[in-house]
């Protein structure tokens, strides 16, 4: 008999794990969980998470609550009575009251090697910490913040050119694939969940504002935050350009062992634009204007050419 489960997801991180499960015989989805539906991109109009479109489109039941801890919920999914629930990239803290719902609890795919980099945005955290690795995580869910016992992990090498959305989807297949690899044997109790290491680190939740670039930051540090924040927020500054200040944001960017001072143009000629930081120096290689298009920096020195770097003022 297949596995009764739930699925709780909204990134489209979760897409990836819920596709999974759900082509796989040996489960049975009795209902997806998701965040409701919110106002999104530049209209602002109401859409369904990434994986309420996917759960549509597998013609797989949706619940929506406003809050995972609401007793009306509670008693829909005890009403359902899943024998397993599984979490990815949800969005909410499960109260201990669902947790202990299905017989055999809880489990979550996280994208960290925790303890590292607990929290809501792991895969921005490992970029902008410069870590030369990361990872998957499946765990046994408690109620608190990615505190549970691990069930299996899985490392994955952070290549120089990975940005966040390139390691996203590297880690949600890899997500996917270990989460069916460990549920079975997790189920016929060979897997003994093992407790934390000492040593967790935490991964705040990301805001626009956090891509407003600081010149009088390392160079390094910049090009940490461009992956990191790439493609969302965005790494972003501005240039005055005709007397104007216009916002810039940048898509790619190389270290230069160049010293100048922060936040001034070092070198301007038609192929590239070089920017001083607290050490070293960027070179821009990909940007795009406010209401403009990504492109090369040969392509938007051919028509703008800017003056200064007004951020720092």
């Amino acid at each position: 008999m297949p596995i009764r489960l739930v699925f709780f997801g909204t990134a489209e991180l979760a897409s990836a794990s819920l596709e999974a499960l759900a082509g796989d015989p040996r489960f049975e989805m009795l209902a997806v969980v998701t965040q409701p539906d919110k106002p999104r991109g530049r209209d602002m109009q109401v859409q369904p998470s990434a994986v309420k479109a996917s759960a549509l489109r597998l013609n797989l039941p949706v619940l929506q609550p406003k809050r995972a801890r609401d007793p009306v919920f509670i008693q829909q999914i005890c009403a359902l009575a899943p024998e397993l629930g599984v979490v990815v990239a949800y969005g909410q803290i499960l109260p201990q009251a669902l947790l202990d719902v299905p017989p055999h609890g809880f489990v979550n795919v996280h994208t960290s090697l925790l303890p590292k980099h607990r929290g809501a945005a792991p895969i921005q955290a490992a970029l902008l910490a410069g870590d030369p690795e990361t990872g998957v995580t499946i765990m046994q869910m408690d109620a608190g913040l990615d505190t549970g016992p691990i069930l299996s992990q899985r490392t994955s090498p952070i290549h120089d050119e990975d940005n966040s959305q390139t390691l996203h989807d590297r880690l949600a297949k890899a997500g996917a694939e270990l989460l069916l690899e460990t549920l079975p044997k997790y189920l016929a109790g060979e897997i003994k969940p093992q407790p934390q290491p000492e040593g967790a680190t935490y991964a705040g939740k990301i805001e626009k504002k956090h891509g407003q670039i600081d010149w009088n930051e390392p160079a390094e540090v910049i090009a940490r935050k461009i992956r990191a924040f790439t493609p969302w927020p965005g790494a972003y500054t501005t240039f005055e350009i005709g007397g104007k200040a216009r916002l810039v944001k940048i898509w790619k960017a190389q270290v230069q062992n160049v010293q100048g001072a922060a936040g001034t143009i070092l070198q301007l000629d038609a192929r590239q634009l070089v920017i001083g930081c607290a050490t070293n120096a960027l070179s821009l290689i990909e940007v795009q204007m406010e209401g403009g298009k990504r492109m090369p920096i040969q392509e938007f020195l051919t028509g703008h050419r800017p003056d200064r770097v007004p951020a720092n003022d």
